[in-house]
C-alpha cells in the first residue's frame, strides 16, 4: 500500500508540473521547483563512501610544433620546413589561389600563400626572418658568376694573347705596325699610345697571336695593369739605348705579381748608340733569368723601324705559346674581360673585349659589372663586321644599353629577364657597400655635430636663458669660403683615358691654397649638358681626343681641347697657378760688412754712423736694408743717410767704402756686422702640384 501511495504522489507532482508549465503566471512557490535525472540519483552506500577515490583523465593531445617560414621561400625549402614530401606539397599548391608555379626553385614572396599551403596540409607555421644559409643561396641564384673549368675533351687551341709593354718612346707601336703592316704610330698625337689596342695578327708560319698594345707613359698605369692581367705573354720591348727605365721596372713587376712570362725585345739595336749588353745587365739586376745565363726569359735583339729580326720574336712567341698548352672551351655560355670602352658619336656606346671563352655571337645577352647588352654587331680591329668571336679573339661589341667599365668581367645570361634580375641584385649589393664603407664617416660627422651641439646648448646655458634671444644670427661659414677655387669637367674618348687623367688628378694635394673640384667626367663628345653644367659651376670643360661644339654654342663656356695628356695637365697647373695670389718676393741687389762704428752730432745728440765696405752687386739708399749679427736680424727698415768722402750719395758700388746711417737711431752697428740692400717686388704664385712626368 505504501509503494502505492508513493507512486500516486509523485504521478500528481509530474501532472501538476505540467499544468503549471504552460500557465502564463504560475504561482510564486512553484517557480523555483526543477525536476532532472540529477535530482533522481541514487545514493552511495557506506561501503562505497569508504572505498578510495579513483580519478580518471582523458589522455591529452600531442602539442604540434609550428614550422618555421619566411618570405621568398622555395617550394623545395617549404616541404623541408613541414618535414613533408616535395609531392605532397606540390599537390596541395594545386588547391590554392596564386600559387601557380610548382616548381622545386620556385619562390613564394607572399607569406598568405605560404599559410594557406602549410593549412592545406594540416601543419602550424610561425614567420621567421630570412636565414643566413638561405640569403646565401639566394644570393648564389641571383647572381652570376664564370662557369667552372670545362672538362678536357671539351678544351680547343686558342690564339695566345700577347700584351707589349715598356717605356714610353720604346717603339713598342713601331713593332706592333712592323708585325701586321700598318702605320699605326705615325698617326698617334704626339707619338705616344694613349689608349690600348687589341688586334689579332696572323704570322708567317700561319699561327694566329691576339696584341694587346699599352701606353707606356706614367699616366697610364691603371691600363697597363689591365693589359698584364688580361694576357698570356708579356713582350717587353727595351731600347738597347736607354736600358732599363721607370715604366720597364713597373712592368717587370706587373708581370712577377700575375706570373706572366715575359720575352724581352731589345729594340733600336740599329742605333749607334746602342748597348746591347748593358741592357742586358740591367735586366739580370732587375731579377730577370736570362736564357743566356741558364734561365727561361728570352732577349731578341730586333730593330722595329727596319724589321731587324722580327721573324725570330715571332717564332719566340710561338713557342712559348706552344709551350704553355693554352686552350679553351668554346661552346656554352661566353666569358671575357673589357679592354677598352668609349661612345661613338654615331654608333654608341662600344666596348672592346677579348674572349675568354665560349662564341660570341649577335643576339648575346652580357653583363659586366653594372652594364648589360644585347649585342647588334661585332666587328674586328679594322672594322670589319664579324659572324662569331671564338676564344682568344679581339672584338668590339655593339649594343651596350651602360658603357662598362675597362677591366670588368664579361658574362652572358639566357635572357634580358635574368640580366635585369641580376643588375638590380648587383645595384642593390653596391648601394648597400656603399652605406657600409660610409658608416664610419657618418658616425664620425654625428659625433662632431653632438659635440657641437652641447657646446652651443652649454653656452646658452651660462649666458642665461633671456640674454641669447633677440641676438642676431651668425652665419656659418664654409671652412673653404673665400679660397681659390677650379672647376673642371673631364670628358674622354675611352673609358681608359678618363680613368688616366683622373688618376694624375688624385695626386693634386694642394688643396688648402687652391681647390681642385671635379664637377663631372665621362666619355664621350661635348654635349649641351656638359655646357649648361660648366655654367652652373663656372668650370673648365678639357675635352681629351673628342670633338667639341661650334664656339657660338659654346659662348661663355671656356673649352679646351687636347690630344696629348702631359699638354692637359699643364694647362690644369698653369690655371691653378692663375687663381693663386701673388707672392712677395725679395731679391738682394748688394752687401757690405761694417768695419767701423762712428758716433757724429745729429744737433745735440750723438747718432751711430756704420762705416762698410761694400762686397758684392749695388747698395741703393731708396732701398731696404737688413742688418745681420750672428746670423740674426738686428735691425730692418730704410735708410737716413748715404754718404761718400762726406758727400751724399744714391748709390755706392762693389768694393767702394761708405758711411751709413739708420732711420733708428737706437741701433748701434759693430765691426763683422753683415748690411744687406734688397727690394721686394709681387710675383705671381706657381702651384706645388707635381703630378710625376
Amino acid at each position: 500500500m505504501l509503494r502505492i501511495s508513493c507512486l500516486s504522489r509523485l504521478a500528481n507532482t509530474l501532472y501538476s508540473c505540467r499544468v503549471v508549465t504552460h500557465c502564463q503566471h504560475p504561482p510564486a512557490a512553484w517557480r523555483g521547483f526543477h525536476v532532472s535525472a540529477a535530482n533522481l540519483k541514487r545514493r552511495k552506500t557506506a561501503e562505497e563512501k569508504k572505498s578510495p577515490r579513483i580519478i580518471e583523465y582523458s589522455p591529452k593531445k600531442a602539442q604540434e610544433v609550428a614550422s618555421d617560414i619566411w618570405r621568398h621561400m622555395s617550394v623545395a625549402q617549404l616541404a623541408k620546413e613541414l618535414d613533408r614530401p616535395l609531392d605532397d606539397v606540390q599537390e596541395a599548391m594545386l588547391y590554392v589561389k596564386g600559387a601557380d608555379n610548382i616548381e622545386a626553385d620556385a619562390k613564394l614572396p607572399d607569406l598568405k600563400i605560404i599559410q594557406e599551403i602549410a593549412k592545406k596540409l594540416g601543419a602550424k607555421t610561425r614567420v621567421v626572418a630570412t636565414p643566413e644559409s638561405a640569403n646565401e643561396d639566394d644570393q648564389r641564384e641571383r647572381d652570376v658568376a664564370p662557369r667552372p673549368p670545362a672538362p678536357p675533351e671539351l678544351l680547343q687551341p686558342r690564339p695566345p694573347v700577347v700584351t707589349v709593354m715598356g717605356h714610353v718612346d720604346h717603339g713598342k707601336t713601331t713593332l706592333l705596325d712592323s708585325l701586321r703592316g700598318a702605320d699605326v704610330a705615325g698617326g698617334e698625337a704626339g707619338g705616344i699610345t694613349q689608349h690600348i689596342g687589341a688586334f689579332t695578327v696572323t704570322l708567317e708560319n700561319g699561327e694566329r697571336v691576339t696584341f694587346l698594345d699599352t701606353p707606356g707613359h706614367a699616366a697610364f698605369s691603371a691600363m697597363r695593369a689591365r693589359g698584364a692581367v688580361a694576357t698570356d705573354i708579356i713582350v717587353l720591348v727595351v731600347a738597347a739605348e736607354d736600358g732599363v727605365m721607370a715604366q720597364t721596372r713597373e712592368v717587370i713587376q706587373l708581370a712577377k705579381e700575375a706570373q706572366v712570362p715575359i720575352i724581352v725585345a731589345l729594340n733600336k739595336i740599329d742605333k749607334p748608340e746602342a748597348n746591347i749588353e748593358k741592357s742586358k745587365r740591367e735586366l739580370a739586376q732587375m731579377g730577370l733569368a736570362l736564357e743566356e745565363h741558364g734561365g727561361d726569359v728570352q732577349v731578341i735583339p730586333i730593330s722595329a723601324l727596319k724589321g731587324t729580326n722580327l721573324q725570330l720574336l715571332a717564332e719566340a712567341v710561338s713557342t712559348q705559346a706552344t709551350l704553355m698548352g693554352l686552350r679553351s672551351d668554346p661552346t656554352g655560355l661566353v666569358e671575357g674581360i673589357v679592354v677598352e670602352s668609349k661612345t661613338d658619336p654615331r654608333r654608341g656606346k662600344l666596348s672592346t673585349a677579348i674572349v675568354s671563352r665560349g662564341t660570341l655571337r649577335k643576339g648575346a645577352v652580357l653583363l659586366s659589372g653594372l652594364s648589360h647588352a644585347k649585342v647588334r654587331g661585332l666587328f674586328d680591329h679594322n672594322g670589319q663586321p664579324l659572324s662569331e668571336a671564338p676564344p682568344g679573339t679581339p672584338v668590339e661589341i655593339l649594343g651596350w644599353r651602360e658603357l662598362p667599365l675597362a677591366g670588368d668581367l664579361i658574362l652572358e645570361v639566357e635572357t634580358e629577364k635574368k640580366a635585369h634580375a641580376v643588375l638590380k641584385f648587383r645595384e642593390h649589393e653596391a648601394q648597400r657597400e656603399k652605406v657600409e664603407s660610409s658608416s664610419d664617416d657618418i658616425r664620425r660627422k654625428e659625433e662632431e655635430h653632438q659635440a657641437k651641439y652641447r657646446a652651443d646648448r652649454e653656452a646658452r646655458r651660462l649666458a642665461g636663458r633671456f640674454r641669447v634671444r633677440g641676438g642676431q644670427r651668425v652665419k656659418q661659414l664654409d671652412d673653404n669660403e673665400g679660397k681659390p677655387r677650379v672647376s673642371v669637367i673631364i670628358k674622354g674618348d675611352v673609358h681608359g683615358s678618363v680613368e688616366a687623367i683622373l688618376d694624375v688628378l688624385e695626386t693634386y694635394s694642394s688643396n688648402d691654397s687652391c681647390r681642385l673640384d671635379i664637377v663631372h667626367y665621362g666619355v664621350g663628345n661635348v654635349t649641351e649638358g656638359d655646357l649648361e653644367l660648366a655654367k652652373a659651376f663656372d668650370a673648365i670643360i678639357y675635352a681629351f681626343a673628342v670633338e667639341v661644339p661650334q664656339p657660338k654654342a659654346a659662348k661663355d663656356v671656356n673649352v679646351r681641347s687636347y690630344n696629348i695628356i702631359y699638354r692637359l695637365i699643364d694647362d690644369l697647373k698653369e690655371q691653378l697657378s692663375s687663381k693663386l695670389p701673388p707672392v712677395e718676393v725679395e731679391e738682394v741687389l748688394g752687401e757690405a760688412n761694417v768695419l767701423q762704428n762712428f758716433l757724429i752730432n745729429e744737433g745735440r745728440k750723438e747718432v751711430p754712423v756704420a762705416g762698410c765696405r761694400c762686397t758684392k752687386g749695388l747698395l741703393k739708399k731708396a732701398q731696404k736694408f737688413r742688418l745681420l749679427r750672428d746670423g740674426e736680424i738686428v735691425y730692418d727698415g730704410p735708410l737716413e743717410s748715404m754718404r761718400h768722402l762726406k758727400n751724399e750719395v744714391d748709390t755706392i758700388k762693389k768694393d767702394v767704402e761708405c758711411g751709413l746711417r739708420f732711420r733708428d737711431t737706437k741701433v748701434m752697428p759693430q765691426p763683422g756686422d753683415i748690411l744687406q740692400c734688397y727690394t721686394t717686388h709681387m710675383e705671381a704664385q706657381q702651384t706645388d702640384w707635381d703630378p710625376g712626368f
